[in-house]
């Protein structure tokens, strides 16, 4: 009696490597396809990824080289003119590429032209505005004097990357654009939370902030977004260069050499900047040389 399975034979030990074989040769060629799919997935992944990369850095080159829009209204001197009352003199926006237009001084002998040239990052200009902010609000709004104010953007790689001397230029643009009586306010606004040179500034958010606790009563969704867009940054840009390279409209002075730069009636100030008074007497003594003594000349008087 024999004791075991179904009476096949076994695989012959042959047999047997054979299969191991034909086993392996089988893994092998899956492996293959395999990594073969793999590596056609991977570099499909990375082609993809390149793509994306470079429609990216497209996007962010026609960002950079895109036709400059044109300036901002109520600028079209470069400058923002407020007469009696502090009421903004309205203008239309300068084309791109279109030279500035000046305005033009009272010809009459009773109004003091001041014009200034600022960037809001320049302690001086600071300084100036604080000493001298209350008087010349005092005489423009009773109809003594003019003030333009020019903002420019020289201090622009002074803020660790940031931009804020063209940031915040172009934010005072936006208001003079939208909601032009309120210039004023703002412009004062930046320079009561001005940065110290060689900081990053204030950021984008913390400018809007300045619109609305600074007053501005109009537009502002508009202004924001102009803002953020840096909507007039070519225009900053432009104007920044005509004060540097001149010639200045209805002086002798050439060109602006730093901020501020104060000219009163055609006159550059270059007395104290933190001494109200000494800026008054200028104002007075400007007055009187530009004019003949039959004329009548401004009455600014100096801070008490």
């Amino acid at each position: 009696m024999t004791i075991g399975g179904s009476g096949e034979s076994r695989p012959s030990r042959n047999k047997r490597r054979d299969a191991v074989r034909t086993k392996a040769t089988q893994l092998r060629v899956e492996q293959k396809k395999k990594n073969r799919r793999n590596r056609f997935l991977l570099q499909g992944g990375i082609l993809v990824v390149a793509l994306a990369i470079v429609a990216v850095i497209a996007l962010v080159v026609m960002n950079s080289i895109r036709p400059a829009g044109p300036g901002p209204a109520n600028m079209a001197s470069d400058g923002v003119l407020i007469g009696e009352g502090m009421k903004v003199t309205e203008t239309t926006a300068l084309k791109a590429g279109a030279d500035a237009v000046p305005s033009t001084p009272d010809a009459t002998g009773t109004v003091a032209d001041i014009r200034v040239y600022v960037d809001y990052l320049c302690p001086f200009c600071g300084q100036f505005e604080t000493t001298n902010s209350d008087q010349i609000v005092k005489w423009v709004t009773s109809g003594a004097a003019t003030v333009e104010i020019h903002p420019i953007s020289i201090l622009t790689s002074k803020s660790a990357g940031t931009q804020y001397s063209l940031r915040s230029a172009n934010a005072a643009a936006c208001v003079a654009n939208y909601s032009p009586n309120d210039f004023f306010t703002f412009n004062a606004a930046l320079f009561a939370n001005q940065p110290k040179e060689g900081t990053a500034g204030l950021d984008d958010a913390a400018i809007m902030g300045l619109v609305t606790s600074s007053g501005v009563a109009s537009s502002v969704s508009e202004i924001n977004t102009c803002i953020t867009d840096v909507r007039y940054k070519a225009w900053v840009v432009a104007a920044t260069n005509r004060a540097l390279s001149g010639p200045l409209p209805n002086t002798t002075v050439e060109a602006v050499t730093g901020t501020p730069t104060v000219l009163v009636n055609g006159k550059q100030y270059s007395g104290a900047l933190d001494d109200p008074k000494e800026f008054a007497a200028f104002v007075l003594q400007s007055a009187g040389e530009t004019y003949s003594t039959s004329t009548p000349t401004p009455t600014p008087t100096p801070a008490g």
